[in-house]
């Protein structure tokens, strides 16, 4: 239930344009600070995994894994595997409910 709550949310969010997906645009997100949480589905590659961990920890940016990419594409209506989510309130809810 939380998940599919998340899932709303997160198309909520796109709705609002409060999200960057596509990894050279969260990776800037990250870089510039903007980006709140970042959201890499759990099965992408490992490599894309392990960098966008490390980016978020050196940025001190939430990265949230829980998520497939099939999951983030159906809420947000595009072929994702990794999005970032750019307002606060967003985020706070989405760590809320995905852990």
């Amino acid at each position: 239930m939380n998940k599919q709550q998340a899932l709303n949310l997160l198309g909520l969010a796109q709705r609002a344009n409060r999200l960057t997906a596509g990894e050279g645009f969260v990776l800037a997100a990250i870089r510039d600070q903007s980006a709140k949480l970042v959201l890499v589905a759990s099965d992408a590659s490992a490599n894309t995994r392990k960098k966008f961990s490390d980016k978020g920890s050196f940025y001190q940016v939430p990265v949230n894994l829980s998520l497939t990419s099939l999951e983030l594409s159906s809420a947000i209506g595009r072929k994702r595997s990794v999005i970032a989510v750019q307002d606060r309130g967003f985020a706070t809810k989405l760590v809320k409910l995905l852990t």
